[in-house]
């Protein structure tokens, strides 16, 4: 995933699922011990829900 993605997705967590900054913290220090992608590590430590989840891979999708 680029950078540009990176921040757009973060972007999108942020304004439009509503993902808190904490949360998206938590899975950013799992994902430097757990290598994987932020989505499933969000989903895997109960950041967000499976809709959301589904959601989130729609958006990446069309991104």
């Amino acid at each position: 995933m680029t950078s540009i993605t990176h921040s757009k997705l973060l972007n999108y967590l942020q304004a439009e699922l509503a993902v808190s900054d904490a949360s998206i913290a938590i899975a950013l220090r799992h994902c430097e011990q757990d290598p994987g992608p932020l989505p499933i590590i969000l989903w895997k430590y109960g950041l967000i829900t499976l809709e959301q989840l589904d959601q989130i891979y729609d958006w990446l999708e069309s991104a």
